[in-house]
């Protein structure tokens, strides 16, 4: 039977694991079985719910950018706070590795110095940070990836997936930067020097005075060039780790997988991804941990104090450890979230060859 032409410009591989997967809204049984059913129509791309039949929010809609923004929001603010101690652990041994020699000892010397409630210590700017981060960072990253496809057109984006991944993220992380540099300049002064501040409330102002509001964005370069790579390395690999996983190790399609099974999928892939992104970002960890504990210190100071090799090393198997397990939980949140409201998992689909065929 001959496949009908599809209309939509969104290569499909994207999120639907095949062209009848994306139908009109609630079709009855006996249109499901038509050819018409078939059909992609641009003005009722939907995808169902399924905990509400029929229910369901239209693709790239105002309604699908803001919940991809909210479950941006849970998935990176709720995840760094949560790893604030181990966060915590990591900025000391950058700043002070004569002090804090090793993680253990790092946990013991905080522990004695200043009890339970100082490993939580910098957890608001921390939340706020990354919340904020995380909204514009996972929004305009679903954005940009519908935009790169649609200038590439269905065969190009098809061919050049992984370099769409690559542009979406780096596009969207660059906007994501600007909302958290503030944010983790205070988080980084409260968590490495002690009495500086007690935390966002009284460490925003009083940063801001001794520094003024320039100084906010005084690690914003470094940031870029910690997050980008980091963000690059986390959205490409974890779509084409995902992708990997079920063409070679599940057995069933991905459609045919509960969504349960999606879900463990979706944190399997962000763990792996996450390894690789601490790996690439983590000399430049080392430079906004520096530049934002010491006043007036250049990128020259901090490869002069740290090293070279100290930048790639100093705090590097902890921050594995923090990224991965990190990374993880945020794609598993975010999946969990789009789940919730309606949406399919992201990655795991191959383009499918009928849609090559249609658009041919």
């Amino acid at each position: 039977m001959e496949t009908p032409k599809t209309s939509s410009l969104i290569p499909s591989f994207l999120y639907s694991s095949s062209p009848r997967s994306i139908l009109e809204k609630s079709p009855s049984p006996a249109a499901r079985s038509s050819p018409a059913a078939t059909m992609v129509s641009r003005k009722s791309f939907l995808i169902a719910s399924p905990t509400e039949p029929g229910k369901g929010i239209e693709m790239y809609s105002p309604a699908f950018y803001a919940a991809c923004t909210f479950g941006g929001v849970l998935s990176c603010g709720l995840t760094h706070m949560t790893v604030t101690p181990l966060d915590l652990v990591k900025c000391n041994m950058q700043i002070d590795p004569a002090k804090y020699k090793s993680i253990s000892s790092g946990f013991g010397i905080l522990l004695k110095e200043q009890g339970v409630k100082g490993f939580f210590r910098g957890w608001v700017p921390t939340l706020l940070g990354y919340s904020a981060q995380g909204a514009c960072k996972f929004g305009f990253y679903e954005f940009f990836k519908k935009y790169y496809s649609d200038l590439a057109g269905p065969e190009f984006a098809a061919k050049y997936k992984t370099l769409i991944y690559l542009a979406g993220s780096a596009s969207a992380e660059v906007i994501a930067d600007v909302a958290l540099c503030p944010f983790e300049a205070v988080k980084v002064r409260v968590q490495t020097q002690p009495g500086f501040a007690r935390g966002m409330s009284d460490g925003f102002p009083k940063f801001v005075k001794s520094e003024g509001y320039g100084g906010l964005y005084k690690g914003l370069a470094p940031l870029w060039g910690r997050q980008i790579p980091y963000t690059m390395m986390k959205f490409a690999s974890f779509e084409t780790i995902v992708e990997m996983i079920y063409k070679y190790a599940i057995p069933n399609p991905k459609h045919e997988c509960s969504k349960g099974l999606q879900l463990g999928v979706s944190f399997a892939g962000g763990y792996v991804a996450g390894v690789f992104c601490a790996i690439v970002s983590h000399p430049a960890d080392n430079l906004v941990s520096f530049l934002n504990n010491a006043k007036g210190a250049t990128v020259g100071d901090a490869v002069k104090k740290i090293g070279m090799v100290g930048l790639f090393t100093r705090g590097l198997p902890l921050r594995i450890v923090m990224i991965g397990t990190l990374t993880g939980a945020q794609w598993g949140l975010y999946d969990a979230f789009k789940v919730f409201v309606g949406l399919p998992t992201t990655g795991g689909v191959t383009p499918a060859p009928v849609i090559a065929a249609a658009e041919a």
